[in-house]
C-alpha cells in the first residue's frame, strides 16, 4: 500500500511524533495508518493522545434528569451554527429532546423521532417547526437514557453543551436529599468530561483490548532492550498504569490527585453508612466523528472565472 505526503502528516497530526518517524513508520507497514501507529508506540516514540477528529457540525448536547433522580438523559442536536446553537429556540429544542427522552424511553432515534412530545406533535414535528423558525437545518443524532431503582443520575454539561455527561450512581439507601452525595456526583461527572475515562472498573476492558495492549507493550520492552526474564513484570506494571488511563475509578481524582476516583467513593461511602457504587456513565462530544465542511476559497474562485 503506498502513502504520500499528506499520509505521513495526518499520522504525525494524531500522535505528535515526529515527520521521519511517522515516514519510517508508514514505510514498515506499507502505509497502514493503524499499524503504523502501533509500530511507533512498539518503537518506544512517544505519541501524544490521538487528536479529536475536527468536526463539521454544530449543535449541543443536552439533558435531562427527572426531578427523583433516578431517571436521566443524553440528546445530541446538531445544526449548522455556533450562533444558532447558543440561540434560545436551540435550547429550548435540545432540552425538550432530551426530556422526552428520559420519559418515553424510544428504542431507537426512529422510535424518538416519531414519539408525540403533546399528544399532538412527534419529536419530528418540532424539529421541522424549529428548522423554519431558525433558519437551518437541525437534526437529532444521538441520545442515551439510565434509570436506576435506587441511586441517582447526575449530569454535567461543559461549554455550552460542547461535552455532556450522564453518570449514574446506585446507593442501597436514598441520599438525594443529601448535599454532599450530589456535590461528589457532580464532580465525578465534571472529572469524566476532563479526563475521557472508557470504562469504569478494570474487568469491563474487553480482554481483546488488554492483550493486545500486552502485545504491544511486550514488544516496546524487548525493543528497549528489557531481558526477557523481566519483561513480564515490566508488562505488569504498565498494564496497571493502562487501567489508571482508562477506568475511572483508577484515575487520580481531578479536584484531589491524592486520591482515585474509586477511593473517593469508597471513603464517602463509609462516612455515609451505605453502599455508593458507580454503575455506569455516557459521554457525548458535540459532533465527535463528523466531518466538518471545508470551503477552499481559491477552488471557489476559480469556478467562478470558468463560468
Amino acid at each position: 500500500m503506498a502513502f504520500t505526503a499528506k499520509d505521513v502528516a495526518k499520522l504525525r497530526e494524531q500522535t505528535g511524533a515526529g515527520m521521519m518517524d511517522c515516514k519510517k513508520a508508514l514505510t514498515a507497514t506499507d502505509g497502514d495508518m493503524a499499524k503504523a501507529a502501533e509500530f511507533l508506540r512498539e518503537q518506544g516514540v512517544n505519541i501524544a493522545a490521538k487528536k479529536a477528529s475536527r468536526v463539521a457540525s454544530e449543535g449541543a448536547v443536552a439533558a435531562f434528569v427527572s426531578a427523583d433522580g433516578k431517571v436521566g438523559a443524553l440528546a445530541e442536536v446538531n445544526c449548522e451554527s455556533d450562533f444558532v446553537a447558543k440561540s434560545e429556540p436551540f435550547v429550548e429544542l435540545s432540552s425538550a429532546v432530551a426530556r422526552q427522552v428520559a420519559e418515553t424511553d424510544p428504542a431507537d432515534l426512529d422510535a424518538l423521532l416519531s414519539s408525540k412530545v403533546d399528544g399532538n406533535s412527534t419529536v419530528t414535528d418540532l424539529v421541522n417547526n424549529a428548522t423554519a423558525k431558525i433558519g437551518e437545518k437541525l437534526s437529532v443524532r444521538r441520545f442515551v437514557r439510565f434509570a436506576v431503582k435506587s441511586g441517582k443520575q447526575e449530569f454535567y454539561l461543559h461549554m455550552g453543551g460542547k461535552i455532556g455527561v450522564l453518570l449514574e450512581m446506585a446507593t442501597d439507601k436514598d441520599l438525594n436529599s443529601n448535599e454532599e452525595f450530589a456535590t461528589m456526583c457532580h464532580d465525578i461527572a465534571m472529572h469524566i468530561a476532563a479526563s475521557s475515562p472508557k470504562y469504569v472498573y478494570p474487568e469491563e476492558v474487553p480482554a481483546q483490548e488488554t492483550e493486545h495492549e500486552k502485545e504491544i507493550l511486550t514488544t516496546q520492552a524487548l525493543n528497549e532492550g528489557k531481558p526477557a526474564a523481566v519483561v513480564e513484570k515490566v508488562i505488569a506494571g504498565r498494564i496497571k498504569k493502562f487501567f489508571k488511563e482508562i477506568c475511572l475509578v483508577e484515575q487520580e481524582f481531578v479536584k484531589n490527585p491524592d486520591v482515585t476516583v474509586g477511593q473517593l467513593v469508597a471513603d464517602f461511602g463509609k462516612k455515609a453508612g451505605c453502599s455508593v457504587k458507580i454503575v455506569r456513565f455516557a459521554c457525548f462530544v458535540m459532533g465527535e466523528g463528523l466531518e466538518k465542511k471545508v470551503d477552499n476559497l481559491a477552488e471557489e474562485v476559480a469556478k467562478m472565472q470558468n463560468k
